[in-house]
C-alpha cells in the first residue's frame, strides 16, 4: 500500500473521529479480496476519502479529468489510488484500466450520476453496468448520507456532522457481451441504482425514491459497436 494512501487514510479516519460521528454499517459485507466494484451515491467532495477510510481494503476510484489538469495534483491523485474518467487521446480510457485493476483482484470505486448530488441521488450514467457486465466482478452498493454537512474544498480538514455509511450485500450483473450488452445495461444500472437507494433514506433517494418499481434514469448509450471488451476479460471469458 503507497504510502501517500496509507496517510491520507490514517488522517481522514482520525479527522472524522475527532470532528465528526461517524459509523459504518455492514463492514462484514465487504469481500476481503478478489475483484470488487464499489458504487455509492455521492454528495461530496469527501466521500470518496470516506469510502476509504470506511471500506477494509483499498479502493481506486474514478474521478473527474478536471482534477488531474495540474501535474502535481495529478500525481498526488494517482498516489491516492484516483484514476481519470477520461484521458486525452485513450478512447474508452476508464473502461479500459477499470478492467485491468479488476483483472489483477483489485477494488474500484465508481459513483455512477457521474457528478454530485448534494440533496438526493441524480440521474445514473451507464459506465459502472458497462464495467461490471464486461468484467463480471461484484457489485458492492453503498449508501452514504451526512456529508453533505462537510460540503467542498477546505472543509474537507474539519469533517464535523453526522456520517453514516451503509453497506450493503454484494451482488452480481448478467455477464454479457454484444448485442446483449446493449439490450441489458441499462436495466443493470437500474439494479445498481435500487441497491444503493434501498441503503439510503427515502430523502436521499431523488428520482430513484420509488426504488423497487424500475424507474430508469440515465443518459444516452455510446456507440456500442465501439465498447471495448480488453484482452483481460476476454481472456476471462473464453469460452
Amino acid at each position: 500500500m503507497g504510502i501517500v494512501y496509507a496517510t491520507s487514510n490514517l488522517l481522514l479516519k482520525s479527522l472524522l473521529r475527532i470532528f465528526g460521528d461517524w459509523e459504518v454499517n455492514g463492514k462484514e459485507n465487504v469481500p476481503r479480496k478478489g475483484a470488487l466494484i464499489i458504487v455509492a451515491n455521492h454528495i461530496s467532495d469527501i466521500d470518496a476519502g470516506i469510502l476509504n477510510a470506511s471500506i477494509p481494503r483499498r479502493v481506486e476510484f474514478m474521478a473527474k479529468a478536471d482534477l488531474f489538469q495540474k501535474p502535481i495534483l495529478s500525481q498526488l491523485f494517482r498516489a491516492y489510488g484516483a484514476f481519470p474518467i477520461s484521458e486525452s487521446g485513450k478512447e474508452f480510457y476508464s473502461i479500459n484500466h477499470s478492467l485491468h485493476i479488476l483483472n489483477r483482484n483489485g477494488a474500484i470505486g465508481i459513483f455512477p450520476e457521474g457528478g454530485k448530488n448534494p440533496t438526493a441521488l441524480g440521474q445514473a450514467m451507464l459506465g459502472s453496468a458497462m464495467i461490471a457486465m464486461i468484467s463480471g466482478a461484484p457489485i458492492l452498493p453503498v449508501g452514504i448520507t451526512g456529508t453533505e454537512s462537510v460540503g467542498d474544498g477546505i472543509r474537507i480538514f474539519y469533517p464535523k456532522g453526522t456520517f453514516r455509511i451503509n453497506i450493503g450485500k454484494p451482488f452480481y450483473a448478467p455477464v454479457v457481451r454484444g448485442k446483449r450488452l446493449r439490450t441489458n445495461v441499462e436495466t443493470t444500472t437500474d439494479i445498481i441504482m435500487k441497491q444503493i437507494a434501498a441503503l439510503l433514506p427515502e430523502r436521499y433517494r431523488g428520482v430513484y425514491h420509488n426504488a423497487w418499481k424500475g424507474k430508469r434514469s440515465y443518459t444516452s448509450p455510446p456507440n456500442w459497436s465501439s465498447v471495448p471488451v480488453s484482452p483481460v476479460s476476454q481472456q476471462r471469458y473464453k469460452s
